[in-house]
């Protein structure tokens, strides 16, 4: 049980993180205050394997038509994947994913609805920001440096997530053995790092707490391991990136606090 005696323990001993400024900018032209206030992020899941049901969307029409409720009951931004991530799940190749998604960001776009896709691959990353995507949520490693260039020259933002593995899709088990926050911030400071450097200045982390893990499969376990990451992601920066956070990964309502890895908040807690 999470008491108000650690979280106040957690303060005193992270004082600088926690009253840390993060940077603030503008998205698709929408400017967005961090400092002030929480963003909503919603979700649409395009594949049929996710776990949340009500996000699911299997037709373009009723993605859009998701995305526009989810959209005037607050939400500022509309995720959209076409994949899951959980391990029964099937892949879903560059083709499938771009015919999937393409319609549905430009529709979104078209609506002037800011829309951000998840993927890991650099074809599908290259066809959405063409297609008008003002985010990339990206949820690999492998090609980052090519994918941030795409990034930088649409003048999009990304949401850099932590995952153990060259991609979401292909990871074992993760470390319990040691704390993970140094190792989150090692992770973070390399990938910002080569962000910046790569011309982009409008970065997003994200501790990936929704990800499929091997041995994250007991809930006592999970739940344990989410919730150490989720109360010290606040301070696991080193730059003033804001950071997403939601109860509940992409299946539903996002919202984006503004955080850094010497900061605020972080994302998901439980599989897509």
């Amino acid at each position: 049980m999470l008491s108000l005696a650690q979280l106040a323990d957690l303060l005193a001993e992270n004082p600088a993180a926690a009253s840390a400024r993060v940077r603030e900018f503008s998205i698709g032209g929408q400017k967005f205050n961090f400092n002030a206030a929480p963003a909503i992020m919603g979700v649409v899941n395009l594949s049929a394997d996710s776990w949340y049901r009500e996000s699911v969307c299997l037709t373009t029409t009723a993605a859009v038509q998701r995305g526009q409720v989810l959209a005037a009951q607050g939400a500022q931004i509309i995720d959209v994947g076409a994949e899951s991530t959980l391990a029964h799940a099937a892949r879903a190749d560059e083709a499938v994913q771009k015919s999937k998604l393409i319609p549905v960001i430009k529709e979104l776009r078209a609506a002037k609805i800011l829309v951000s896709v998840e993927t890991y691959s650099p074809a599908v990353t290259r066809a959405s920001l063409a297609a008008g995507a003002n985010i990339l949520n990206l949820t690999g490693t492998a090609g980052s440096k090519e994918i941030f260039k795409m990034v930088a020259a649409h003048d999009a933002a990304v949401i850099i997530c932590y995952v153990a593995g060259k991609n979401v899709r292909e990871v074992g088990d993760f470390d319990l053995s040691a704390d993970p926050v140094p190792r989150l911030k090692d992770f973070f400071a390399r990938q910002i790092e080569l962000a910046q450097k790569s011309g982009v200045e409008k970065i997003f982390i994200d501790p990936g707490l929704g990800f499929y893990y091997r041995n994250l499969q007991d809930s006592a376990v999970r739940v344990r391991h989410q919730m150490n990451i989720f109360l010290n992601t606040f301070s696991a920066t080193r730059s003033a990136a804001p950071s997403p956070f939601s109860p509940c990964s992409r299946r539903w309502a996002k919202r984006i606090y503004s955080a850094r890895m010497k900061s605020r908040a972080s994302r998901r807690c439980w599989t897509r």
